[in-house]
This record gives structure tokens, C-alpha cells and sequence, in this order.
């Protein structure tokens, strides 16, 4: 449903008092009258607008209601929502609705009474009748028409994205927000991943007739990280292994978000095998005591940039081996 802004049909700032906004009504009401203009279908949809405009705006009740439910709905940009997705079904005065008994509007200066009232965004807010504003309603069998009883209704509910390295999803991390005009800090606790949400109660929109005020979520997504891969819980990587100690067994370095750790290599370790590191993965996000496991798996370097001598110690090894074929002799 599209916002009308009211105060841009009349042409006034939000700081305008009633007399200015009576006198800025007056003004256009007669310049866009129907009667100023037969047969100008442009110019009786404006004069609908500028009535609508001051029905909200020239009673006090009304404007207040307006006021809050546009604060709200600029909130709802500022955080990232679709301008169009917002929830105008909270600000719902009861009783709208088109069909059989639908009061009529008396507009002033003559010849355009009874018209089909008002657009959708007033009936969502205040209902087909409007409430006791200017003018007079009268129900489908005259006399006044009684207006809606205003329903007590949640504050609407905000989503904001943010983004997270995997080392802040590791370790948790802190995001400040600004809102409603305050200064608001967030705690992501350890363990979040894409697609998490984060709630912050009681921060999103105000409620409408004294209900409560609606949360703000953080949408999570982690980025990605340039060595680890995030799988559930754990997490994995590759671990570069030279051929010597691939061969020989030995100690490699692995760099976890928790710090490194050395790793025991048994000799004749295969490239492509893996092994897990207990409890060096993501801790759990209902209990971060708890972790995952991080899975190294073994990536065998051949070593460039052999010298002659140790070109030809790779050949006598390899003529030790049963069935191999060593290249000839020489630099090749």
C-alpha cells in the first residue's frame, strides 16, 4: 500500500500549526474545486486528495495518529524494509472496509458531497468513517454514524542486515544501531551463522493505543572466510604438508580461531587424508561451551627448484623402489 504524505498534498511543514494548515486548505480547496474545473478528471482526484489531506491533518486526534504511524513507517526505510511491505494493518482502526453501508462525506463548499470517500491508506488507518473528525458522516439509514473503537495492536516488527566476519561469529561481537533517534548496542553472541536472527526486544516499532512496542531483528550472514569453510558446527581447510615430512612423519602448524596448534604427521601420511581436531570448530550457539571440530585435510607439496644432487638422490630412491622407472641421468 503506497504512503500519502499529507502534508505534501497541502503544501505544508510538519511544524505547521492549524492555522496554517486550515488556511493552506482553504486556499487549494478553492483553486482545485470540481466546479473550477468540469469535466477535469486530474483536478476532482486533487480536490479529493487536499479534502483527504486536511481531514487528517485539521483534527488533533487524527494528526497524532498520522504523525506516529509516519515516524514509523520512515524507521522501517532507515532498517532496509521494502517501503511497500510495511505492516499498515497494525494502525487499523476496525470498521473499514467498501461495500453496503458505507457512510458518505460532505465536503464544503457544495457540489461534491457524497462522493465515494476516502483513499485505502486512510481507511486502513482510521476506517471507512473516518472517526469524529470535520464534517458529518450519516449511516446507510441516516443519523450519525458511529465511529470505530481504535484496537490495541503490537508495534511492527524491524529486520536489519548485517554482515559478520566468521572470526566476530567465532568469538561474538557487538553492533551499534541507531533508532528512533537513540543510540542502541547489540550483543551477537558466539556461534551465529547466515541466516540467524538476532532479537532486540522492545526496540522496534511503538505500539498504537498503549500496545507494546514491536523488536528489532538482526539478520545474520557471515562472510566468507579465506582459509576455512563453515560446515554446521565445524569447520574445514586444507593443511599444506610437504613430501619429507608426508614421508617421514613429523609436526605441522595449524592455524585455528582459537589460536594455533601443532599437529602429529605419521609417516607415509597420504595426500587427501583428513583429521579432525576435536572441539577447534564453531562453539554451538544455545551453548557455547561446546564447540565443533575443525577437519584439516592433508595437501601434499612437492618441493620445487631441485638442485642436480638432489635430483639424482630422488632417482637412487626411486630405483630402490620395486617396479618404478626412474628417468635417465642428467638435468631434465
Amino acid at each position: 500500500m503506497e504512503y500519502k504524505d499529507y502534508y505534501q498534498i497541502l503544501g505544508v511543514p510538519r511544524s505547521a500549526t492549524d492555522k496554517e494548515i486550515k488556511r493552506a486548505y482553504r486556499r487549494l480547496a478553492r483553486d482545485c474545486h470540481p466546479d473550477r474545473h468540469p469535466g477535469d478528471a486530474k483536478a476532482e482526484e486533487r480536490f479529493k486528495e487536499i479534502n483527504e489531506a486536511h481531514e487528517v491533518l485539521g483534527d488533533a486526534e487524527k494528526r497524532g495518529k498520522y504523525d506516529r504511524l509516519g515516524a514509523q513507517w520512515q524507521q522501517w526505510q532507515h532498517m532496509g524494509g521494502d517501503p511497500q511491505g510495511f505492516d499498515f494493518s497494525q494502525w487499523f482502526g476496525g470498521g473499514a472496509g467498501r461495500g453496503p453501508g458505507r457512510g458518505t462525506r460532505t465536503y464544503p463548499y457544495g457540489g461534491f458531497g457524497g462522493q465515494e470517500g476516502f483513499s485505502d491508506f486512510f481507511e486502513s488507518i482510521f476506517g471507512a468513517a473516518g472517526g469524529n473528525g470535520p464534517g458529518v458522516w450519516s449511516g446507510p439509514y441516516g443519523g450519525p454514524r458511529s465511529s470505530p473503537q481504535p484496537r490495541t495492536q503490537r508495534g511492527q516488527d524491524y529486520e536489519q542486515p548485517v554482515e559478520l566476519t566468521l572470526e566476530e561469529a567465532f568469538h561474538g561481537t557487538r553492533r551499534v544501531l541507531q533508532v528512533q533517534g537513540n543510540r542502541l548496542e547489540v550483543r551477537i553472541p558466539p556461534g551465529v551463522r547466515t541466516g540467524s536472527r538476532v532479537r532486540v526486544s522492545g526496540q522496534g516499532g511503538l505500539g498504537v493505543q498503549g500496545g507494546p512496542a514491536g523488536d528489532i531483528y538482526l539478520r545474520v550472514n557471515v562472510q566468507a572466510h579465506p582459509t576455512l569453510e563453515r560446515q554446521g558446527d565445524d569447520l574445514s581447510c586444507e593443511l599444506p604438508v610437504d613430501l619429507y615430512t608426508a614421508m617421514l612423519g613429523g609436526e605441522v602448524r595449524v592455524e585455528t580461531l582459537s589460536g594455533a596448534v601443532k599437529l602429529n604427521i605419521p609417516p607415509e601420511t597420504q595426500s587427501g587424508r583428513v583429521f579432525r581436531l576435536r572441539g577447534r570448530g564453531m562453539p554451538l550457539l544455545h551453548d557455547p561451551n561446546r564447540r565443533g571440530d575443525l577437519l584439516a585435510k592433508v595437501r601434499v607439496t612437492v618441493p620445487l627448484g631441485l638442485s642436480l644432487e638432489e635430483k639424482e638422490l630422488f632417482r637412487q630412491l626411486a630405483r630402490l623402489r620395486p617396479g618404478s622407472k626412474p628417468s635417465p641421468g642428467g638435468d631434465t
